[in-house]
C-alpha cells in the first residue's frame, strides 16, 4: 500500500500507486486521481488505462496529465489548476515519485496567488523539495 503525503488539507501527492491503493484514496477523501507519470516510463509499473479502469469503478475522475524530463509546460499548469478547481474533495497526484507531481501542484497554486514561501514549505513538510523550481515559483508570483 503507497503512502500518501499530505500537501494541503484538499491535495495528497505519492508515488507510483497501485490499483488497490484507490480504495484507500477514496476512503481519504480523494474524488480526483492525476497521474503524471507518462505511460512506458517503468514497464512494469501499472499504465494509465490501469489506473483509470480501477479509478471509474470507484467512481473517482481521472486525469492523465503527464510531465515528461521536458519539463512542465504552462498548459499543463494551466490544466491542473482548473482540474482542482472543479474537484469536489481531495485530489490525489502521483508519478514516479511524487516529486514531479507536487512541482506541478506548486506552480499551479503559486500561479493562482499562493505564497511561494506557503507552498514550498507545505511541500517540505511532505517530503518534497522544491528548490528546482523556485525561481519560476517567484517569477510567476510576481505576475
Amino acid at each position: 500500500m503507497t503512502d500518501f503525503h499530505r500537501l494541503s488539507p484538499d491535495m495528497l501527492a505519492s508515488p507510483q500507486i497501485e490499483p488497490g491503493d484507490l480504495g484507500k484514496a477514496r476512503s481519504e477523501g480523494v474524488t480526483l486521481v492525476v497521474n503524471n507519470r507518462p505511460d512506458g516510463e517503468d514497464p512494469d509499473a501499472p499504465q494509465s488505462a490501469e489506473i483509470e479502469k480501477a479509478a471509474r469503478e470507484l467512481d473517482l475522475a481521472y486525469l492523465y496529465l503527464p510531465v515528461t524530463h521536458s519539463g512542465i509546460s504552462a498548459a499543463q499548469i494551466d490544466t491542473l489548476a482548473e482540474s482542482l478547481a472543479k474537484a469536489d474533495g481531495k485530489t490525489l497526484a502521483y508519478c514516479r515519485s511524487g516529486t514531479r507531481s507536487t512541482m506541478l501542484w506548486a506552480l499551479a497554486r503559486v500561479k493562482g496567488g499562493a505564497a511561494p514561501d506557503d507552498i514550498s514549505r507545505a511541500a517540505a513538510e511532505a517530503g518534497y523539495d522544491l528548490s528546482p523550481i523556485r525561481p519560476m515559483m517567484d517569477m510567476l508570483a510576481a505576475r
